[in-house]
């Protein structure tokens, strides 16, 4: 696999959640030199933690998952924006990485991806001239989606102005939804837009995004129409792509799209690609909650043993006990998702122990309140707790997470540094 820009990076000592000595020059795949622990207040805090342990389980879970329907993963590249996870994504069997933007394309491209979903529209002439300049590269492999005649039409002249062939799947909407064509109309007004530029264009497949809707029998019937429509469009001869692809699944509902794709998949005319992205340090929040919806209705999920587990968490220090039942937490809305949840308290350490102890929920501790650099802790009134104590928060909502933080580490599971990754938000 190609890397480019990317290999060799050094570790940026200024990056919060570190603690490098400025003008010291170190590799991120070289952090283990450093000899840092966690535990040891090596580190400076708050810093964002993943545990290796649980991503090597969470990569494995998934990927023998999708195996089990015989389908393909393309994971959601915008949860991490990291291209060292993206290849440990692509070296456990990932099809290719879903991505949003022309920036994350071109990020995760240079951090040696060669094949990309871009489920998302494709507008811009800079954007498209971005896409246009790693299409040079005749070993990459990038799609992106379309659901308006003006869209495409506006594709098809910019790639045919610079003679390069883009790539395209009509993308499936519902009302009331996001993106996506919502009529027979609307779709044939693309497909008959996407004809007329042959030389620029070429239909790939058919995508769809189920995650808009909230009831499974919403989402099995917009996924059943979709595995007709590609089946019409394949008989008909319009797809230039052969096996045609046809994609969805976020983070939520990826057992009930691999149900009802994996029939169209066994036709061996239709090539099915899923794009979760929050699997790989999952969540104790929202991700959790799909995921028990998950065991609940999927029986290979079922039999799969213990399933995904929450591998990121955030270290912060205990900066002051202001009243009995209230501790100040050097964590903040800079540092933290808070959209779907507050971080919830899970371990606490005292330096110079032996070992951090889980804080249970019948302890209550809990966070009720945040600033951009401040979290209150609510605590009971005879809580053993003290100024410089450190406390690992886990978080709901991976995504808002990652893109507070530029780099993150990696720890064994004695808290020894292994590896810095760097994001590209």
């Amino acid at each position: 696999m190609k890397v480019t820009n990317y290999q060799g990076a050094t570790i940026d000592p200024y990056s919060k959640g570190l603690g490098m000595v400025p003008g010291t020059s170190i590799q991120l795949t070289d952090a283990a030199r450093l000899e840092w622990n966690l535990l040891d207040e090596d580190v400076s805090l708050p810093a964002a933690v993943l545990y290796a342990d649980r991503i090597a389980h969470n990569l494995k879970w998934m990927q023998d998952f999708v195996a089990e329907y015989g389908v393909k993963l393309a994971p959601h590249g915008k949860t991490t924006m990291a291209p060292q996870l993206f290849r440990r994504q692509l070296e456990t069997g990932a099809w290719g990485i879903t991505l949003a933007t022309a920036h994350q394309v071109r990020a995760a491209y240079h951090g040696g991806v060669q094949r990309v979903l871009m489920a998302n529209q494709l507008v811009g002439r800079r954007n498209m001239m971005m896409i246009a300049e790693l299409l040079s590269d005749p070993e990459f492999e990038f799609f992106c989606i379309v659901d308006s005649a003006d869209g495409v039409e506006q594709l098809g002249k910019f790639f045919g102005s610079v003679r390069k062939q883009l790539n395209v799947l009509l993308e499936l909407g519902v009302p009331g939804g996001r993106t996506g064509v919502r009529s027979p109309g609307q779709r044939n007004a693309v497909l008959e837009a996407i004809a007329r530029y042959p030389d620029s264009l070429k239909l790939a497949g058919v995508e769809l995004y189920e995650g808009v809707l909230q009831e499974e029998g919403q989402v099995r019937d917009f996924l059943r129409s979709a595995v007709e429509i590609t089946r019409t469009l394949s008989s008909e001869g319009r797809f230039a792509r052969l096996p045609a692809i046809l994609s969805g699944a976020g983070s939520a509902w990826y057992d009930v799209v691999a149900e009802e794709f994996a029939k169209a998949s066994a036709e061996g005319q239709i090539e099915i690609v899923l794009r979760p992205g929050c699997y790989l340090t999952h969540d104790v929040g929202i991700y959790k909650k799909a995921q028990n919806d998950i065991f609940a209705r999927n029986p290979v999920a079922k039999k799969m043993g213990e399933g995904l587990l929450p591998a990121l968490q955030l270290w912060a220090y205990v900066q002051s006990i202001p009243e009995p039942d209230r501790a100040i937490i050097g964590l903040g809305k800079r540092d933290s998702a808070f959209d779907a949840g507050m971080p919830e308290p899970a371990k606490h350490y005292r330096p110079g122990t032996e070992a951090p102890r889980t804080i249970a929920k019948d302890e209550k501790w809990e966070i009720f309140g945040l600033m951009d650099q401040h979290a209150y802790l609510r605590i009971p009134m005879n809580a053993d707790i003290k100024v410089g104590d450190m406390i690992a928060f886990d978080i709901s909502h991976p995504c808002l997470t990652f893109d507070k933080w530029r780099q993150l580490l990696v720890v064994d599971p004695s808290y020894r540094v292994t590896e810095v990754i760097e994001t590209f938000f």
